[in-house]
C-alpha cells in the first residue's frame, strides 16, 4: 500500500476545494436547496495555474493494494491531494529548469510509456481466457494434497554450500553416508568448505510445487539434497503439523491461480504468434549464434513452474530436489546441535 504523508497547511482556498473534493457525491445529493444549486465540479485543487482533479485522486486510491473502508476514503484522499500538490509544484519547477528535456529523463519516460502501452496489451488479451468451471477448480484441488487437504507447516533446517560443479557429488555421497548432521558438519569444517545455516518455519504455499510431493512423504529428521549455481542445498525437515484448507476456503484461490495461469498462456501463445509473424533481425554485438539460437528456443519452449494458488508471491524453485537416505535419520538432538554449530 501506498504510504501517505501528513497533509500539509495550504490556503483556505485550497482546503474548501479540497472539501468539495472528497465530498462530492453528498453536495451532489444536498440535503438544502443551496447546495442544490452549487455547480458540481472535478477540480480538487488548483497549483498556479494548474489544475489537480478528483480523477487523479481517485486513480491514486485504485493503485492502493487494499480496498479502504468508505469511512476512511475521504481522509486518504485528501492525504493523496497533498501529494499531488507537492508532485504538481515540483513538475513545474523542473519544467522551468527545462528538466524534462535531459536525455536521461526522456529516455526513463519512453521507457516508461513503452512499458505501460505493452502491459495494456498484453492485459487485454488476457482478459479473453476463459474462467475455470467448478469441475477444473475440484480436480486441482484433488490433484494437490500437499497443498489442500493434506497441506503441513514445515519446520526447515537449511544448509547452503558454496562447491565447485566437481564437488556436489562427493557431498551428495558423504552426506548420504554420514551417521547424523553433525558428522556432516564436522565433515565441512574440515574440508574447509564454506556454508551457513537457517532455520525457517513454512507453509506449504510458501514452498516451490516441485518439492511438495517429497517434502509431504519425509519424516522429521530426513534430508533433501539440491545442486544449486554456486554449490548445493541441503534441507532437513525438523518438524511438520498438519493444517488442511477445506475446498470451500480454498475455492477463491485456486479459481484466481487457474484464471492467472490461462491468461499468461494467451498472452504467451500471442506473443510467440507475433514474432512468427515479425521479421526480427539481431544487428552488430547482438547477432546470435547458432547455440544462442537454440538456447532461445528451447527456452521459449520451457515449461514455467507454476506458484502456489495460496501465496501471493512466487516462491523459486531450485533444480529437482532429489531426496537422500542417511545411514542413519539424525534425531532432533543432532538437527539442533548442527545447526548451532554453523553459528
Amino acid at each position: 500500500m501506498t504510504r501517505l504523508t501528513t497533509p500539509s497547511r495550504h490556503a483556505p482556498m485550497a482546503r474548501s476545494a479540497l472539501v468539495v473534493a472528497a465530498v462530492s457525491a453528498v453536495l451532489l445529493v444536498g440535503c438544502g436547496d443551496k447546495k442544490k444549486d452549487k455547480p458540481a465540479t472535478q477540480t480538487a485543487a488548483r497549483v498556479n495555474k494548474e489544475e489537480i482533479t478528483v480523477h487523479q485522486i481517485n486513480w491514486v486510491l485504485q493503485q492502493q493494494r487494499a480496498a479502504l473502508p468508505p469511512e476512511a476514503a475521504a481522509s486518504a484522499g485528501k492525504q493523496v491531494l497533498e501529494r499531488l500538490i507537492d508532485q504538481e509544484l515540483a513538475l513545474q519547477k523542473a519544467s522551468e529548469q527545462r528538466i524534462d528535456r535531459d536525455p536521461r529523463v526522456t529516455q526513463q519516460v519512453e521507457a516508461a510509456r513503452r512499458d505501460i502501452i505493452a502491459r495494456a496489451y498484453m492485459e487485454k488479451i488476457g482478459s479473453g481466457a476463459p474462467k475455470p468451471t467448478d469441475a477444473e477448480v475440484k480436480k486441482y484441488y484433488e490433484e494437490h494434497p500437499a497443498l489442500f487437504k493434506d497441506r503441513r507447516i514445515y519446520t526447515l533446517q537449511e544448509l547452503a554450500i558454496e562447491a565447485k560443479p566437481e564437488q556436489v557429488e562427493e557431498l551428495r555421497a558423504k552426506l548420504a553416508s554420514s551417521k547424523d548432521l553433525g558428522e556432516f558438519v564436522n565433515y565441512l569444517k574440515a574440508s574447509e568448505f564454506k556454508y551457513a545455516g537457517n532455520q525457517a518455519v513454512r507453509p506449504a504455499e510458501q514452498l516451490p510445487l516441485a518439492s511438495l510431493p517429497t517434502l509431504a512423504q519425509m519424516k522429521p529428521g530426513q534430508t533433501i539434497f539440491n545442486k544449486t549455481a554456486n554449490g548445493a542445498q541441503i534441507v532437513i525437515l525438523a518438524a511438520a503439523r498438519s493444517q488442511p484448507v477445506d475446498e470451500q476456503r480454498a475455492r477463491p484461490a485456486i479459481e484466481q491461480f487457474l484464471l492467472n495461469e490461462r491468461k499468461r498462456r494467451v498472452v504467451e501463445d500471442d506473443l510467440k504468434a507475433l514474432r512468427a509473424a515479425a521479421k526480427v533481425e539481431y544487428v552488430g554485438d547482438y547477432v546470435k549464434t547458432a547455440a544462442e539460437k537454440a538456447a532461445s528456443q528451447a527456452a521459449a519452449l520451457e515449461v514455467k513452474p507454476s506458484v502456489s494458488p495460496l501465496t501471493a508471491t512466487p516462491a523459486s524453485a531450485p533444480e529437482p530436489i532429489v531426496p537422500v537416505r542417511p545411514a542413519s535419520v539424525p534425531s532432533s538432538g543432532a538437527l539442533d546441535k548442527g545447526i548451532k554449530g554453523l553459528k
